[in-house]
């Protein structure tokens, strides 16, 4: 079936285990937006909220809740810095690339002759051999 905007009118055409995937429930009302089971499944404020709540043993205001994630904050850093050691000396261990460009070009040009020579007598050095797994007799 079609409406009349060319659409197939798939509630009414599918059996009723089918009209749920498409938008429709059993009864064939259109089915529940899903702002409205979002509101249901909680929210509010985060567990460490509460906590404050919890332990201030009343509702917390904006300021408290600030203060309570800011002393979170400055706790995570300091376990923080204390895990990852100070980084002070990573400065000093990064060396200037253009005096190891430097380096690594005068060993080049030392060591080009001597590498070239050696591998063109690797590859024009031809030694014929029969291989082990050849038989002559097929």
């Amino acid at each position: 079936m079609t409406r009349g905007d060319g659409r197939a009118d798939l509630g009414r055409s599918l059996p009723p285990w089918n009209r749920r995937h498409h938008g429709q429930s059993v009864a064939g009302h259109p089915a529940a937006a899903p702002g409205r089971e979002a509101g249901r499944q909680g929210g509010g404020r985060g567990p460490q909220a509460k906590e404050l709540e919890a332990e201030a043993g009343q509702s917390s205001s904006p300021a408290e809740t600030e203060r309570y994630r800011l002393q979170r904050e400055k706790e995570f850093k300091a376990k923080e810095a204390a895990a990852l050691g100070s980084h002070g000396s990573c400065s000093t261990e990064v060396e200037d690339p253009q005096e190891k460009m430097t380096i690594l070009q005068t060993y080049f040009r030392q060591n080009r002759d001597e590498v070239l020579d050696n591998l063109l007598a690797f590859v024009c050095d031809i030694q014929p051999e029969i291989h082990k797994n050849y038989h002559k007799n097929g």
